[in-house]
Parts: structure tokens; C-alpha cells; sequence
């Protein structure tokens, strides 16, 4: 029986100490999560007081407040987990200490069975004459180490009360830390409760504002439909014009080794020279190339993002969050809002092709990776000229801060088509 107390105790530690080791990795995704929804928040708070002051456009300040919000909402959901997570801690180290002053109460009664034996025959006479009563030397050896394990046993056990009190203060502290951590989790996510109400009141008085001025915010519309098909315009343009440079480039190569494999067979050394004379030294700088394509491709949702922000303009056709019969320009990439002076970063290894500049989105930095493309719109400065080779997480150039947005406009094709960008992204 008391060997399988023993396991039954080795076990439950176990089963402890492995939910003690669940909890800590829980704890620590919920926090990065946490962390993760706290920064952007932060962020858009930021963005939403340089709006305050410099934008006149309420679309814009209610996409960021509305980002804000789901971003909030998220926080909760976090916030709810992570209090499930320690109250269902606190109940499992409820258990734990139930257990422990259980195996404290039975080392208590035993040791004090062995005290009140030694407190009967404290009398060292009565110790000898149990000795000496023996009826022959093997019986008195016994008895002799009975009585001298008498006095070993209660120090052992004394110490093991100590040892599993001391393991009961240290999990009724580690209980208390628990129930405080609750508290103010659930501190926080009251405060939070109370921010979303205040930010769902901000965007029903934007939405107000924005019905009151229709006919204002409608020219914003139509000037802003104008400039994005000025730039989709522009931006096929210039992907058409690459594609073709490089589908020329090809077929100028193929053409040159076809020449340069039939002059080998009927004038030996000779035509080689010639073949060399005769394809053009730009061709190797304008080809495809293929294996870069190749890797571009195979790490789709792998890419970095090109500046850290919050996405407040996702890639398709979308119609207006208030006028909600009025279809807004098609999106052919995503738009980013972004800290003042954010940095810019090329996702993948390629070649500059070009840079623009575009009336609403300022300077524009065209990348080709093989077959694919980048497009960075709404830049300030920009660190590489046309021809440049750059490699991924290099700095392109600054977001600019037009109309008092601070918003990264970034596009990606797969040849002559734009793609979402978000199922490319990490």
C-alpha cells in the first residue's frame, strides 16, 4: 500500500508539473499576442493625432479608428483567454495544495505516533531492560536496533514535515501571485471594455460628420478615383513595358545560341567571334531570371512586409464603409498606415526598374524579381535609382506624409496580373 501511495504521488507531481509547463507557454504566446495587438493600437492612436492636426479627410481617420477597434476587440478576446488561462491555474494549484496538506496532515500524525512512542519509553532503564529480557543475542540485536531506529526515524520524519510545509508555503505564495495577476488582467480588460465604447462612439461621429458633408467627401472620392486609375494605368503600363524588354531579351538569346551553334558546325573558331559581335550587351541584364521567379514563388506567405503598420486598405473592390451604394476605385494592392518616417524595405532580391512620381502617391519605385514585380508608392526619398540590384529587407526609401497620411501603398504582379498582396506576406 505504500508503495503505490508513493507512485499515485510521483504521478500527480508530474501531472503538475507538466500543466505548470503548458500554463508558461501559454502565458507566453497570449503575451506576444498581446504585445503584438498593444504596439499596433499605439500605433493607429499615433497616426490618428498627426490626423487630427494636418487631415482633412474623414474616410481616412475612420479607417484608422475602425482598425483601431478590430484591433481592440482582438485585445479582448486575448485578454479572455488569458483569464480562463490563470483561473483555470488557480483551480489546478487549489488542487495541488489540497493534495500537499493532505500528505502534510498523514507525515504530521505519524510523526507524532513515533514522538509519543518515544516520550513512553523515555526512561533509558526501561530501554535496557528490554534489552537485556531478550532470550538470546539475535532477539537483543533486534531489539537494540529497533530503539536506536526509533530515535533515526523521527529525525527523518521530522524533516520531511519540514520539507512538504515549506513545499505548502511556496504554492499558497505562488496561489496569491495567481489571484493578483487575475485581478489585474481583469483590471485591464474593464479598461479596454471602456476604450472600444469610446472608439465605437469616435467612428458613429465620423460616420455622422461624413453624412452631414456627402457632396464634400464625394469630390474627395472622385479626385481619389481619379488618381488611383492614373495609377494602375501608369503601373501596367510600366509591367508591360518590362515584360516585353525581357521577352525581347529572351528571344534575342535564344536566337543568338541558335547562330551561335549552327556557325560552330560550318566555320569552327571563327563564327564564334561573330556571334559575339552580333548580341547585344544588354540582353544579359534584361533577361528573365528564371530561378529568381522560381524562389519568388516558392516563398508565397513567406515574404517580409515592406514597412510595419497596420493595413487599413485590403487588395479588390470595396464600397464606401457610409455611402454604402458607392463603389470605390479598385485596390490592385494594399495601402499600410505607418509611423512618420518609416523605412520602406525591398521583400525579395531584384532589380529597380523604375521610379516614378504620381500625383496622390508621390514618388513610386518600381521592383522586378524575374517574373515578378513590387510597386512602392507614397515615398518621400528614395535610397536606389533604376538599374540598381537590391536585396531583400534593403531600404528603398522613406513613406512620405501626404495630406496628413502617413500610408505605404505597396502592389504585387505575377506578370501582367496583380496579386493580393496579404496572402504573399508572413
Amino acid at each position: 500500500m505504500r508503495g503505490r501511495k508513493h507512485i499515485l504521488l510521483i504521478l500527480t507531481a508530474m501531472i503538475f508539473l507538466c500543466g505548470n509547463m503548458v500554463y508558461a507557454q501559454n502565458t507566453k504566446v497570449q503575451e506576444s499576442k498581446r504585445d503584438k495587438l498593444e504596439k499596433e493600437i499605439k500605433m493607429l492612436d499615433k497616426q490618428l493625432k498627426d490626423n487630427a492636426a494636418k487631415s482633412s479627410s474623414a474616410l481616412a481617420n475612420l479607417s484608422l479608428i475602425r482598425n483601431k477597434i478590430e484591433a481592440r476587440k482582438k485585445l479582448l478576446v486575448e485578454s479572455d483567454n488569458e483569464i480562463a488561462s490563470i483561473d483555470s491555474q488557480i483551480e489546478a494549484k487549489e488542487k495541488e495544495i489540497q493534495t500537499t496538506q493532505a500528505r502534510l496532515d498523514t507525515l504530521s500524525l505519524y510523526y507524532s505516533k513515533l514522538v509519543k512512542s518515544a516520550y513512553k519509553n523515555r526512561d533509558s532503564r526501561i530501554w535496557y531492560m528490554y534489552i537485556l529480557a531478550s532470550d538470546n543475542l539475535g532477539q537483543a540485536a533486534r531489539r537494540f536496533g529497533y530503539l536506536k531506529n526509533l530515535s533515526q526515524s523521527m529525525n527523518d520524519q521530522a524533516k520531511k514535515v519540514q520539507e512538504v510545509r515549506k513545499e505548502l508555503e511556496e504554492q499558497t505564495l505562488q496561489l496569491e501571485e495567481m489571484k493578483k495577476t487575475a485581478v489585474a488582467v481583469k483590471g485591464q480588460r474593464q479598461a479596454q471594455v471602456n476604450e472600444l465604447a469610446a472608439e465605437e462612439n469616435s467612428s458613429q461621429q465620423l460616420v455622422n460628420q461624413l453624412n452631414k458633408d456627402k457632396k464634400k467627401y464625394q469630390a474627395q472620392i472622385a479626385q481619389k478615383k481619379r488618381q488611383v486609375e492614373a495609377l494602375n494605368r501608369e503601373i501596367s503600363r510600366l509591367i508591360a513595358q518590362a515584360a516585353a524588354e525581357a521577352e525581347a531579351a529572351e528571344r534575342a538569346a535564344k536566337k543568338a545560341s541558335s547562330s551561335k551553334s549552327s556557325g560552330s558546325k560550318s566555320s569552327g573558331t571563327s563564327s564564334t567571334s561573330t556571334a559575339k559581335k552580333t548580341t547585344p550587351s544588354k540582353t544579359t541584364s534584361t533577361t528573365i531570371d528564371t530561378k529568381l521567379s522560381t524562389n519568388f514563388a516558392a516563398n508565397k506567405g513567406k515574404l517580409p512586409w515592406p514597412a510595419e503598420g497596420s493595413v487599413v486598405d485590403h487588395y479588390g473592390q470595396h464600397y464606401h464603409p457610409v455611402y454604402k451604394n458607392v463603389k470605390l476605385p479598385f485596390n490592385s494592392g494594399v495601402t499600410i498606415a505607418v509611423p512618420q518616417g518609416s523605412s520602406v524595405k525591398a521583400v525579395f532580391d531584384g532589380v529597380v526598374k523604375q521610379i516614378v512620381v504620381m500625383p496622390g502617391y508621390n514618388q513610386c519605385v518600381l521592383v522586378q524579381h524575374g517574373t515578378y514585380f513590387t510597386f512602392y508608392c507614397k515615398l518621400g526619398s528614395v535610397s536606389v535609382k533604376s538599374g540598381d540590384k537590391v536585396k531583400i529587407g534593403q531600404k528603398i526609401g522613406t513613406v512620405d506624409t501626404i495630406d496628413g497620411e502617413t500610408q505605404l501603398h505597396f502592389q504585387l504582379w505575377s506578370g501582367r496580373n496583380p496579386q493580393d498582396p496579404e496572402l504573399w506576406l508572413r
